[in-house]
């Protein structure tokens, strides 16, 4: 094309000038987008080639080419490039860029896309948004999917929460002397908070050392008043600190017991306050997770400590001037032994005896409470626990959607030993699976070796609202009370004496759970006691499908309620356009007495 060739609108490809190349480069400088350009003089324009050589699929030009060229990269004409007639690149003359030519971009010059371009550009934009929309259904299907069960979840969680140390209801509780002191006997002080103690932290290690009848075996408290135990017991302290110090003249205790207790400022201030100047003076077993008020105090500073396997990770991080260990039973580091968790505690507990008592002492009472783990002299080895994605998945279904639903009623009689007590309450709590309510014929319950039980709930107003009664105790079971079994029929409810046969307490319920829960909880439940071994049989679902069927129900709710919701914003959508056809007068004039241009108009 001669010079002077104007630029038309359209046009694939064209060379430009320096002046125009720097006025472009001027304008994307300044973020504008150029625009149609109006046909300019070019003095330098080169002959656009054929409209046969446009290639339709790229938007650009090609001049035609009989056959192949005799080589890759061949050059043709003054416009060097790999197919005769190729733009030279995105540098121009005098080294000023040129944006890349593509669908949808204005190209230099104001040569913009060709129309078959500006269709793919328009296909591609809507099969962007399609992929949006089904995303966004996507994500509201999954949060109503995930909804409805979230919210039970949290209900139920916090409900649990609530309830562990629940405090007991104030009420007018008669008079309960305390037990009666041996001067001869080594004492051993089991402390309780005041808003409560894990259950079996308490009592197995008060039962083993009672059971031998060499010690003046006390639970003591910043006050004595009832005071929650993990999983709804509720325990009068047989001393508080002051009658303590007053029957020991101002002596430590020769054995301070720690257990878990749970966190509240009032309790632990005065707890940790009386085992620095007090009970540090003596020999001091920390239970479970205990070793937190024992570390708080500063009993544990520069020593060996272990502690429950689910919680030693945060001590690790509270405490980092105790040296902590795990996969091992207890710790005897002086004056100080630390536990692992729960069940454990039997272990170290008869370390004590070993220590104050010799060894056949508690070689004795480790027969008296049945436990068969017992290694005189040293821990009995126990294998490094970790927290596993089975466990974490029954634990958060027991959790959300069973614990919620499922109370056990646990009848107290006149008698009944610790530790079978702990193997009741503690294994349902610990793992939240069921809640548990204590319940009585009588106003106060005293155990085997003397400590007093305040039951929650009378026998006579049992109902359907419990799903099961279990008695513990051996003596129960040798001779059931007619009293139990009526209330049991009365409320329709079955009855269960799971200590019918001698042996360690704990083993018949964790069959039990394993029978009437699942065999995986069960499991579950073993771990969190660092119980050894322990026979669950073979009967029992393999897995916790109720809770499970209850997680899916409530992901089917929020399906549906979300489907509802669409349909009805269909259907008034539907007759909101409806109604506005209806009212729109046939010559297309809006209602409402106005004209399209938004006049009014004259009525007759």
């Amino acid at each position: 094309m001669p010079a002077g060739a104007l630029i038309t609108e359209g046009a694939p490809y064209v060379r430009c000038s320096r002046a125009q190349l720097l006025d472009l480069a001027r304008r994307l400088r300044h973020r504008r987008r150029p625009g149609p350009r109006p046909a300019v003089p070019h003095p330098g324009l080169r002959a656009h080639p054929p409209a046969a050589a446009v290639d339709r699929d790229e938007g650009r030009h090609r001049v035609p080419f009989p056959g192949r060229l005799a080589r890759r990269g061949a050059r043709a004409g003054p416009r060097g490039g790999r197919w005769p007639g190729r733009a030279p690149g995105r540098r121009a003359v005098g080294g000023a860029r040129v944006p890349r030519r593509g669908f949808g971009r204005s190209h230099a010059c104001g040569a913009g896309p060709g129309p078959e371009a500006t269709r793919l550009s328009a296909v591609r934009k809507k099969q962007g948004a399609r992929v949006l929309r089904i995303l966004g259904r996507g994500l509201v299907v999954l949060v109503a999917l995930f909804l409805v069960p979230g919210v039970e979840f949290l209900i139920s969680s916090r409900g649990f929460a609530s309830y562990r140390y629940a405090p007991p209801p104030a009420r007018q509780l008669p008079a309960v002397a305390p037990p009666a002191h041996a001067p001869g006997k080594p004492t051993v002080a089991v402390v309780v908070g005041n808003a409560g103690s894990n259950v079996a932290d308490t009592l197995v290690p008060y039962d083993v050392l009672a059971s031998t009848g060499r010690f003046n075996v006390y639970t003591v408290a910043p006050e004595r008043r009832p005071v929650p135990l993990l999983g709804g017991l509720d325990l009068v302290p047989d001393l508080d600190f002051a009658q303590l110090s007053t029957r020991l003249g101002g002596r430590a205790p020769d054995v301070t017991v720690v257990p878990e207790m749970p966190s509240d400022e009032d309790s632990d201030r005065r707890v940790i306050g009386w085992l620095r100047s007090t009970a540090s003076r003596g020999l001091v077993l920390s239970v479970c997770t205990g070793a937190r008020l024992a570390a708080d105090a500063g009993l544990l500073d520069g020593r060996e400590a272990t502690t429950h396997w689910y919680r030693l990770s945060g001590l690790q991080d509270a405490h980092p001037a105790v040296h902590w260990r795990r996969g091992v039973r207890y710790i005897d580091d002086g004056n100080v032994i630390t536990t692992g968790g729960l069940l454990s505690s039997v272990d170290g507990t008869l370390r004590v005896i070993e220590r104050l008592a010799g060894t056949d002492t508690a070689a004795a009472a480790a027969r008296t409470v049945g436990w068969r783990h017992y290694s005189p002299g040293a821990p009995a080895r126990m294998p490094e626990s970790r927290l596993s994605p089975s466990n974490a998945i029954v634990h958060l279904l027991n959790l959300g959607f069973r614990s919620n639903n499922s109370t056990l009623g646990v009848v107290l009689t006149g008698g009944v030993g610790e530790l079978e007590l702990a193997s009741i309450f503690s294994p349902y709590a610990e793992v939240k699976a069921a809640r548990t309510v204590a319940i009585a014929s009588t106003a106060t319950v005293r155990s085997r070796h003397g400590l007093t039980f305040v039951p929650r709930r009378r026998l006579a107003d049992v109902g359907d609202d419990v799903d099961r009664l279990m008695v513990p105790g051996t003596t129960a079971a040798a001779s059931p009370d007619p009293a139990i079994a009526a209330a049991a029929r009365r409320a329709g409810v079955p009855l269960e004496y799971p200590h019918r046969r001698p042996g360690f307490a704990f083993d018949p319920v964790l069959s039990s759970m394993a029978r009437t829960f699942d065999r995986p909880t069960a499991r579950w439940t073993r771990k969190i006691l660092e119980y050894p071994a322990a026979d669950l049989g073979t009967s029992g679902s393999s897995w916790p499908w109720t809770p499970t069927l209850r997680l899916v129900l409530f992901g089917l709710v929020g399906v549906v309620a979300l489907a509802i919701v669409r349909i009805t914003a269909r259907l008034i959508m539907t007759g909101s356009l409806r109604s506005r056809s209806a009212d729109r007068p046939a010559d297309g004039t809006p209602s409402g007495g106005r004209d399209s241009l938004g006049e009014d108009k004259e009525m007759p």
